[in-house]
């Protein structure tokens, strides 16, 4: 069955704003993990950016819309809330993790006595949460998301 025009034209308005309009997802909110991902390979060179990743805020994806200057922040929430439950549950468990961990670092940073140790725990970090951004990413564009594909990440 063909798309109706106000389908069509739906799907135009989200590819305008960079949503994806098969999953209804944005890549914009892996903007705000891929910040936490480049304070944290800072801190190895330059350890007084430790108080710049310390600072970071967790944020659920109508919450880091609702606070951006996304063009079309109303809208992005609207087809997030739309998308498929199941999709979007494994989407935010994915996210979710990364926030878990991200925070956990960020705790065990602030116990942390020597410079030594943050870096080698922000090196860690980056390296758990890189791979859980790819994978959120392909999620948004509509690849694969096999749970198998988690767990291989989850497990290394």
């Amino acid at each position: 069955m063909p798309p109706t025009d106000d389908a069509a034209a739906h799907a135009q308005r989200l590819i305008e704003a960079n949503i994806n309009p098969r999953t209804g997802l944005a890549t914009d909110y892996l903007n705000h993990f891929n910040e936490a991902i480049m304070l944290l390979e800072m801190v190895p060179d330059l350890p007084e950016c430790i108080d710049d990743f310390l600072g970071w805020e967790p944020m659920s994806y109508r919450e880091h819309f609702a606070a951006s200057n996304f063009k079309a922040r109303d809208l992005a929430i609207s087809a997030y809330d739309s998308s498929d439950p199941a999709l979007r549950t494994e989407f935010d468990n994915i996210t979710t993790t990364m926030t878990s961990i991200l925070t956990s670092v960020g705790a065990a940073m602030r116990q942390a006595r020597h410079d030594e140790t943050r870096a080698i725990l922000a090196e860690q970090a980056a390296g758990w949460i890189k791979p859980l951004v790819t994978l959120a990413g392909a999620m948004i564009n509509g690849g694969s998301s096999d749970a198998d594909d988690v767990d291989q990440i989850m497990n290394r």
